[in-house]
Parts: structure tokens; sequence; C-alpha cells
């Protein structure tokens, strides 16, 4: 069989499957749902050139770092945020242990589900349900509570479990930074914990590359006679505002080439 022949007879393979024969050889497109328009070009053209060996703006491997927050970014955040929508859930949760709440507040607004009169509580409002539903525990027995809330637990309007609600265009957004070398962390005013606690299954992003806010924590040794660490409620570092740049300060000190790119919606 000579060499016209063998390209007339894979031609006609492709034919048969359906494919056109400009197709064959298309690489596919690494962002397919994205819109056709500028954030999508400047992402492969910004990719594009960093990757390209001997180009000016070539970053190597181990230097290449991409950042992205959580909330309304990696996945939704209406109509609050899905970390108080746990704390208020814990609260229900807990009642039966705390027959008092039912007469305090903020805790009888949220036993009752009276919304209104939780959307104009204040911050120390807040803060009170963080900390009891936050802290007091050893660190795994938080991870378990938040694993068992996940598995569970249905957004109020979308009915579906909350680990569903993320963005796809951001999902196949981490898969091709990664493939092109970049290691992907999380940058969020979020529960450093509670993040860690799905980001490695939904995300593929491992529990040390999650940066977020975070409580006081001690050591202590538990009545089995095993060490823990135990959450406490007082406030140690919030990841927002000026805390972003403090948080993402060991990433840029990691790199000798400081392209840190960030990537927020």
């Amino acid at each position: 069989m000579n060499r016209r022949q063998l390209i007339s007879l894979l031609g006609a393979g492709l034919l048969a499957l359906g494919l056109p024969l400009s197709a064959a050889g298309a690489q596919p497109d690494p962002l397919p749902s994205w819109n056709d328009g500028a954030p999508k070009r400047a992402i492969l053209d910004f990719v594009g050139r960093v990757t390209r060996e001997g180009g000016p703006d070539f970053v190597p491997p181990p230097e290449r770092i991409a950042t992205f927050d959580n909330d309304g970014t990696l996945w939704a955040e209406q109509p609050i945020y899905f970390q108080v929508e746990f704390a208020l859930d814990e609260v229900r949760r807990l009642a039966p242990q705390w027959p008092e709440w039912k007469d305090r507040e903020p805790f009888r607004s949220v036993i009752a589900g009276d919304l209104r009169a939780l959307l104009t509580a204040g911050e120390k409002d807040l803060s009170e349900i963080m900390a009891v539903t936050h802290s007091g525990m050893p660190i795994g027995e938080f991870t378990k509570a938040v694993t068992n809330w996940l598995a569970t637990a249905r957004h109020p309007t979308r009915n579906r479990p909350y680990t569903d609600l993320v963005y796809q265009p951001q999902i196949e957004l981490l898969a091709y930074l990664r493939t092109n070398g970049f290691k992907t962390f999380i940058v969020s005013g979020g529960g450093v914990e509670f993040m860690r606690v799905f980001a490695e299954r939904i995300y593929d992003i491992p529990p040390e590359q999650v940066v977020g806010s975070s409580g006081v924590t001690r050591f202590e040794i538990g009545t089995d006679g095993k060490p823990t660490i135990v959450k406490e409620p007082a406030i140690e570092f919030i990841d927002d505002g000026p805390g972003k740049p403090v948080g993402n300060q060991p990433l840029h000190r990691a790199s000798s080439n400081p392209r840190l790119r960030q990537f927020r919606r």
C-alpha cells in the first residue's frame, strides 16, 4: 500500500466516524464552557506566554502559582455564604443540648427560622453563632460535622447539595492551569478548616494549598490519652481585605519570579 492509498483509507475511516478531515488534527478546547470573548482569549494568551520556553515571559514550572477565591468564584455564595448556612444548621442540630437557646437571641431566631431577624443581626450576634458552632472541639470533630453536613444539606432555593453548586468554567480553568504546570491555591475569607473538607474532592486542591481565615487552636491530650488540636472561640487571622496579601505572602516568597495570578469572577 502506497502513501496516497494509506491517506485515502484513513480519510475514509474518519468520514465513516462522522469526523471532518479538518477536525482530525484540531486541538480540543481546554475551556469549552467559556464564551469566546476577551476573558477567555486573555487566559489562553497568558498561559501560552508564560509556558513558552525561551519566550520573554516564560515562567519555570516550579514558579507557576495561581490563586483562586472560593465564595462567588469557585462555588456560589447566594443567598448567604454557605459556611453561614452550615453554622445556622449546626445551631438547630445542637439546640436540644442547649434548651436555654430557645429564649436567647440570636439562637431563638435561628431555631424559629426567623430569617428576617437574622438578616438584621449585628456582627456580635453572628460572631456568637460562629463561635458556638466552630469552636470548643477537636479539629477532627469539626471536620466530621462539616463532612456530614455537606453529605445531607440542600441549598434553600436550588434544592441541590452545596457541592453541586460550583462554576463549571472555573473547574475547567483549574484543570487547564494544572495541565500547564501551575500549582493552584485557594486564598479565601472562608474558614480554612471548613474549606479543606471539600477542596480536594471538589476542586482537586489539596489541604496544604488552601489559605483561609482561622481561629485560635490549642494542643492538648484528650481523655483517651491521644494528642489533639482543639478549636477555641477566638479569631487568629482573617483572610479578607488587607488579610489577602498577608495570606498570599508565603506564596510570593516561594517564587523568585513572582508571577502569582489571582482569579476571581
